[in-house]
């Protein structure tokens, strides 16, 4: 009994102290956004809109990096396991080449064409216009943003999260104090508007991962590879890697795809739909940073246990995230559902209909918690830490693209319903994950190692 404890208590203190460092990190990014569209809000509904839409660019490529960083986190727990610096380093610069090289396809075009990019999502002008001159600004802090995302995720992955958590506490405050001088032209600085988000956006990055960059080096730690430790794979290696971080690069590039083609779907009901995603999108960062920061945490830890040849521990650990993650989804859905009016009083001066629209969203957003938090840390958590990449592939990539963009179509083109309703149609992917996904968990499949033979 007291050994279970013993080990009850281990469990806990590495997960709280991965845990926390991450959701408060994952907060401060999502308050950047909140931040964004709290002073967005005040230029009209165009502008919030139109940074709305034009930051879905940034959404689907930061999501497509961020699946490089895990998909490549993966390796690095289970190498970290066993305590193999060299290859942590060796895939740490698969993962900064990768993200570089998608970084710079989507800084070209955002560059280049950001008003044919902007009529993809709406015909609106105004809002093609505004979205257009942010688009183009931010687009240079994306390159920025994958080497910060890079050395973020790895040093995640060998139990420094409080690292990255400083870089963007930093970076938040920098982000917030640039943003208020330049869009409202403070303190002798022009007043830009929706220009001065985007610079201010720029700065942040910037700031970023300078502090990473500097962290990492100075310490001279694992992640700390020269050029030579970094890129010094052969054909076979990189074989082995693709082998099982494709399926999740595919899978995050699909997911973000889906969620901006339900934007596309949100964009037709009209511009007060679209502000008010932008709303509730926000809001629910801010929820989700909780199931993120267990998600990443069991990742990790999953990942250590499979990598020291402990399956029964990693599978115990897994079994007890996901416990925790459908409690913690309860509570905290009962909690916005019964404060969205005070939540949605940060947003001042909302017009009376979008006040109404946003509302009824984010009471759809409560409701659905739950099992959006259950799903974040079935397939983040326990599926890819496990090293089950094809089949958490597999599962949210035909719960998008067969359930959640069909019906988000459907509603708001076929059916002409309310945004809400429209809503309620694509959190109906949850479920099917929730479904097919369970099932997996219990028959224990899920659990491989995927450095043994690297």
């Amino acid at each position: 009994m007291s050994f279970n404890k013993t080990k009850d208590k281990d469990f806990y203190k590495a997960m709280f102290a991965i845990a926390f460092p991450i959701t408060l990190q994952n907060l401060i990014a999502s308050s950047v956004n909140m931040i964004d569209t709290l002073m967005i809000t005040s230029l009209g509904k165009e502008s919030l809109a139109a940074v709305g839409l034009a930051n879905q660019v940034f959404f689907f490529y930061s999501v497509i990096v961020f699946g490089v960083a895990t998909g490549s986190a993966i390796f690095i727990a289970q190498f970290w396991g066993k305590k193999d610096v060299l290859n942590i380093r060796r895939i740490l610069g698969l993962s900064l080449l990768i993200s570089c090289i998608i970084g710079i396809i989507f800084t070209v075009s955002a560059f280049f064409v950001p008003t044919n990019i902007m009529k993809i999502f709406t015909k609106e002008l105004e809002v093609v216009n505004l979205g257009k001159d942010y688009l183009k600004i931010v687009s240079l802090s994306y390159i920025i943003t994958s080497i910060s995302f890079s050395f973020g995720v790895a040093s995640r992955s060998i139990g420094d999260a409080k690292m990255p958590m400083v870089a963007s506490i930093i970076s938040f405050l920098t982000n917030t104090v640039f943003n208020y001088l330049l869009i409202f032209g403070k303190f002798g600085f022009p007043e830009l508007g929706v220009k001065g988000a985007a610079y201010g956006t720029l700065i942040a990055r910037i700031v970023e991962v300078a502090l990473i960059l500097y962290a990492v080096y100075s310490s001279d730690g694992p992640l700390a590879g020269n050029f030579s430790e970094l890129f010094s794979w052969d054909k076979n290696y990189v074989k082995k890697y693709f082998k099982t971080a494709y399926p999740v690069i595919l899978n995050e590039t699909f997911w973000s795809l889906g969620n901006v083609m339900y934007s596309i779907a949100y964009a037709k009901i009209g511009t007060g739909a679209t502000a008010a995603v932008q709303i509730t999108s926000t809001v629910q960062n801010i929820f989700l940073v909780f199931s993120r920061g267990l998600a990443n945490s069991c990742t990790v830890m999953v990942g250590n246990k499979i990598g020291e040849g402990k399956e029964e521990e990693a599978v115990d650990y897994a079994n007890k995230f996901l416990k925790i993650s459908g409690i913690l989804g309860v509570f905290l859905g009962i909690i916005l559902f019964f404060t969205t009016d005070f939540v949605l009083m940060l947003f001042r001066n909302l017009p009376e209909d979008l006040y109404e629209i946003s509302k009824s969203m984010i009471i759809v957003l409560a409701i659905f918690l739950p099992i959006k938090m259950f799903n974040g840390n079935l397939i983040v958590g326990v599926f890819r830490g496990g090293g089950d990449t094809k089949f958490s592939m597999m599962v949210e990539m035909g719960a998008v693209w067969a359930v959640g963009v069909p019906l988000a179509f459907l509603g708001a083109t076929v059916f002409k319903l309310p945004v809400y309703l429209v809503s309620v149609l694509v959190n109906m992917e949850e479920v099917v994950k929730a479904i097919i996904g369970i099932p997996r968990v219990v028959s224990n499949k899920w659990v491989q190692n995927v450095v043994e033979n690297m």
